[in-house]
């Protein structure tokens, strides 16, 4: 198939082929930030948590009397244990899938004076890595003397642990036992890493940035309460915690939003990525569904024009498959000048999408699965009326006009 006698005729149908091969350079740089896009939000939904949501009740209480704070704790700690299912309880100052309370910029070098890092510090009293299921990477767990009286924001207390992953984010390739993190007016030194254990708000670009410290419940540590149940004893022993609430401390409220089955708040925190990654689907879906039909209406308008050119090649020799061809080739030409604008909208879009939403950077690999998308829709949209161009008799096409 000659190159050039195609382009020839593409430019006598300059405005039409201009059309279409923008319509593919929109759908380009559309397809790939979308599909992108729902990749993240697949992604995020499938984040390992690092604990046994499976097992775990929170009871995220708010209205706690401050000067009564350690002696409730200490009240609702005992009653909790108490319910039938129950193995264990601790507390906390956030869980996974609630909302952020230990948000903090922190420094791994002790004379940097920037806090170049961020992170989440979880703070958590005695048993709160076990209930949550954590399991130990390298190092060791806290010992009774390291939980410390909590301040404002962080407990008195010398040692942290940290995420493996993030880690050897902080420490490339090193042990990161015996290690300093430094905030605003604390020290810790690392004493372990755990396997894993994710934000309360974790994001495409901030999932396992997190921190454990261990403090003594009390005044500022008295709101968040973790019970481990036995296997399929959640909702029962969630209604159990909450009437308990109610009678221990019927001024205080539970939190809504954040009580609940652990395995209930991770399905309501994705509740958007779910609805966005299906809007995105539907966006991609109408998005290939216009673009062929563009595809179609054009070609199959070609044909209707080409009538009398194409019985004049069937006279002269040319064969069911050579006609098939051109129009696929046609096709493949205007479909390929299209993806080659599509391509560098797409990364502007991308630039946009940075800028103002705080997204990743779109990764080279969409650009072909983006082209390799078009390219296919392009051949299969053109089939139907290249084959009807292929199907008509020389004689029939030389008489019309």
């Amino acid at each position: 198939m000659q190159i050039l006698p195609i382009l020839a005729a593409l430019r006598r149908h300059r405005i039409a082929a201009f059309l279409i091969g923008m319509e593919i350079a929109l759908a380009c740089a559309i397809l790939c930030n979308a599909l992108f896009l729902v990749s993240n939000r697949v992604d995020m939904m499938r984040v390992d948590s690092g604990v046994d949501q499976d097992r775990l009740v929170v009871v995220w209480l708010d209205g706690i009397d401050d000067a009564h704070a350690a002696d409730l704790a200490a009240r609702l700690r005992a009653g909790f244990a108490g319910i039938a299912g129950v193995e264990s309880v601790a507390v906390g100052n956030a869980v996974p899938f609630t909302q952020r309370a230990g948000e903090m910029g922190f420094r791994v070098v002790a004379d940097d004076p920037h806090y170049t890092e961020q992170g989440h510090f979880y703070v958590g009293g005695p048993k709160f890595a076990a209930t949550l299921g954590l399991r130990l990477a390298k190092g060791r767990w806290f010992s009774p003397d390291e939980y410390g009286p909590v301040g404002d924001f962080l407990p008195e207390s010398p040692s942290v642990m940290l995420d493996a992953a993030y880690a050897e984010k902080l420490w490339p390739g090193q042990d990161p036992l015996g290690k300093m993190v430094y905030t605003s007016s604390n020290s810790f030194r690392v004493i372990g890493t755990y396997a894993s254990l994710v934000r309360p708000d974790p994001s495409p670009y901030s999932q396992h940035n997190t921190l454990l410290v261990a403090g003594n419940p009390g005044k500022h540590l008295a709101g968040v309460y973790v019970l481990r149940t036995t296997p399929e004893q959640t909702d029962r022993v969630l209604r159990d915690a909450r009437a308990l609430v109610a009678r221990v401390a019927p001024t205080v409220v539970v939190e809504k939003d954040f009580s609940g089955s652990m395995l209930a708040l991770r399905h309501a925190f994705f509740a958007g990525d779910r609805a966005m990654a299906g809007l995105l689907v539907g966006v991609i879906a109408a998005l290939l569904l216009v673009t062929a039909l563009g595809i179609i209406g054009l070609a199959s308008f070609w044909v209707q024009q080409r009538r009398r050119q194409i019985g004049v090649r069937r006279a002269l020799g040319a064969t069911r498959g050579d006609i098939l061809r051109y129009f696929q080739t046609e096709n493949f030409l205007i479909v390929s000048g299209g993806i080659a604008v599509g391509m560098v909208l797409a990364f502007a879009l991308n630039l946009v999408l940075m800028q103002h939403y705080e997204l990743p950077r779109l990764p080279l690999y969409y650009l072909p699965l983006g082209a390799t998308t078009l390219w296919l829709l392009g051949q299969l949209s053109v089939l139907g009326p290249a084959r009807r161009a292929a199907a008509v008799p020389p004689v029939v096409a030389t008489r019309s006009v």
